[in-house]
């Protein structure tokens, strides 16, 4: 592996462990197996990993986003729900620390939000495709779906953080049933049909 992908794991690693504020350069080299002299030939500072680690962690959330472009259909959203909880397992850190980061670097909280935004539209739109398709009820009451669509956006982005600051595990299935059981109260029987036949066998529980 490269050095500069270890140093850059390493601290990811340590970053999930310790929190960001806490982690120093010697730690991340003695994690990475280097001396903090060749951390430095490849990272001057911290502040360029942590803008480094970002960089990355934004790219990859820009994949999963661009998955809504594959199709907007319920097994669909079900692959992306697999994405989503790998990027927020892997970058626990990020979530935990959200206040101290917004505190100390306004230019990635200010991504963010550009990605949170596109985030609760993809939703909003797949929610709406869905009704169109006729596998979840019009909207019962008006503004209800906007309702939806913040909660099911609040639970893929809060759900991990939760799970480790209770103590407890989180697990991909855990996690997408906890999204799925925002959604199945309004499926139609045809929606019913399609999740039970193409995402989760009869009897198990959403």
């Amino acid at each position: 592996m490269a050095t500069k992908l270890r140093i850059i794991e390493s601290a990811i690693r340590l970053f999930n462990q310790d929190g960001v504020a806490n982690v120093r350069l010697q730690q991340i080299a003695d994690e990475a197996g280097i001396s903090v002299g060749n951390l430095a030939y490849h990272f001057r500072n911290k502040d360029i990993i942590v803008s480094t680690v970002y960089e990355n962690l934004f790219d990859e959330f820009s994949e999963i986003l661009s998955f809504y472009l594959k199709s907007p259909g319920l097994a669909d959203f079900d692959q992306q729900l697999d994405l989503y909880h790998s990027f927020f397992a892997k970058y626990n850190f990020y979530l935990i620390d959200l206040f101290e980061i917004e505190r100390s670097n306004p230019a990635i909280m200010t991504r963010w939000h550009q990605f949170v935004a596109k985030m609760l539209l993809q939703i909003r739109k797949r929610l709406d495709y869905c009704v169109q398709r006729g596998v979840l009820m019009p909207e019962p009451v008006q503004g209800i779906y906007d309702t939806l669509t913040n909660n099911i956006w609040m639970t893929i982005i809060f759900w991990v953080p939760q799970q480790i600051l209770k103590g407890q595990s989180f697990t991909a299935d855990h996690f997408k049933n906890a999204v799925w059981a925002q959604i199945s109260p309004y499926f139609t029987r045809r929606g019913l049909d399609e999740f039970t036949i193409e995402i989760q066998p009869i009897g198990s529980n959403i």
